[in-house]
């Protein structure tokens, strides 16, 4: 007599399962024990193949089969009950186990205790078993409470055989079966499709990161170009003090020959004062003889020798400098506010449908290799500016007139 298979723990406490009393071939529940369990010529644990005996029934193993059955029944499983959003076995009473499979013939679920009708019973044998689900009213008819076998392409939604036999006599019918598995095929397809768009638009995201990549590139070039060329001509416009040079020295002459013209007109006037004591004096003497002798060498010395003043004002100079660097002020700001009316507020609209890489875009060049604009590039038309532009140098006429006399 043969041994009886090692028994599979599965539960936590009992360790009864009907795996462990069904044939390891059919794996059906094991009935008529005889001396092989699975009424079969060989073993197929041990791998050995015996000659065919007088079979009997083994009552022993029958009796314990059917002992593991009511226990396996009427122990449930803790691990085995319901929690929230398990589907609940509709078998079970007072605290209801977790469903185990669906009957979409009986339109209800069961588990494993309750389910095992379904495997025993030749009247279950044909009852469609699916996975345990909530859904199963979705499956009923609402009119007829009957499954939905068929998918009606007239009103497009699924019907039950009475139903097809009613109001849907005459449309045009397929079995559920068929028309899931062409929808599947539009599914795919459509599935090929959205597959292809996030390709499209993976790529149009790439040319966009691209062309946002560009415009900070250009963006941030053009704001070190600015800044140094304005700081360039920052640099010219501080060539004030070139100008300061310029005037200096001219002040100095100018106060100079002013201060010797005072010496030599204080110098005369003390001459002429002396002079005009000695006239006093001579205009009071009784000697006509003496009188005649000086008063002729005093008046030849007392004629006017000319007008001590500059014949060019040094004024009138400084004048004309301040004059000029006003002008190259106000030419400079005239220039400044046309070419900054030039440069565009925005940039151009972008179409949407285009990608920023695809814009006609140059490529991105090395600061390096930016060379700064002249100013006949910006505009060839434009009178020259700085400070090279101002006369401030006296012209060799006007320096030759201011002399003294």
């Amino acid at each position: 007599m043969f041994s009886v298979p090692k028994i599979k723990i599965c539960y936590k406490q009992s360790g009864l399962s009907f795996e462990s009393i069904s044939c390891l071939i059919c794996l059906d529940p094991l009935r008529d024990l005889v001396t092989i369990p699975c009424m079969s010529h060989s073993c197929p644990q041990s791998r050995q193949s015996f000659s065919l005996p007088i079979l009997r029934k083994s009552t022993m193993l029958a009796e314990l089969v059917e002992k593991l059955k009511t226990g396996l029944q009427a122990v449930p499983l803790v691990h085995c009950y319901a929690g929230p959003g398990d589907v609940e076995c509709d078998v079970c009473t007072g605290r209801k186990c977790k469903a185990f499979k669906s009957c979409l013939v009986c339109l209800a679920s069961y588990c494993e205790t309750h389910l095992q009708p379904h495997y025993d019973s030749p009247a279950f044998k044909k009852h469609r078993l699916v996975k345990s689900s909530t859904q199963l009213q979705e499956r009923i008819c609402s009119r007829h409470d009957k499954l939905l076998e068929i998918y009606c392409h007239s009103d497009q939604h699924c019907i039950c055989l009475l139903c097809l036999m009613d109001e849907h006599k005459g449309h045009e019918t397929v079995s559920a079966a068929s028309e899931g598995t062409e929808k599947q095929k539009l599914l795919d397809l459509k599935q090929t499709t959205y597959q292809q768009m996030i390709q499209e638009r993976e790529r149009e995201l790439r040319d966009i990161k691209l062309g946002v990549f560009h415009i900070i590139h250009f963006a941030d070039e053009s704001v070190e170009n600015s800044e140094r060329i304005f700081t360039e001509m920052i640099r010219s416009i501080e060539r004030c003090s070139e100008v300061k040079e310029l005037i200096r020295p001219q002040e100095r002459a100018a106060v100079s020959g002013s201060e010797g013209l005072q010496e030599r007109l204080k110098q005369e006037v003390a001459e002429l004062g002396s002079r005009g004591a000695e006239l006093e004096q001579l205009s009071h003497t009784e000697d006509h003889i003496h009188f005649l002798q000086i008063v002729l060498s005093l008046i030849a010395k007392l004629d006017p020798k000319g007008v001590h003043s500059p014949s060019c004002c040094p004024c009138l100079w400084f004048k004309d400098v301040t004059r000029s660097v006003s002008e190259l002020k106000e030419r400079l700001e005239k220039i400044c506010q046309e070419e900054v009316e030039k440069i565009p507020s925005k940039p151009n609209a972008w179409p949407t449908t285009q990608p920023l890489a695809t814009a006609a875009c140059p490529p991105a060049q090395p600061l390096a290799q930016l060379q700064p604009l002249q100013r006949t590039q910006l505009d060839p038309h434009s009178p020259p500016l700085g400070l090279d532009s101002v006369d401030v140098t006296m012209s060799s006429n006007q320096y030759k007139h201011l002399h003294w006399i």
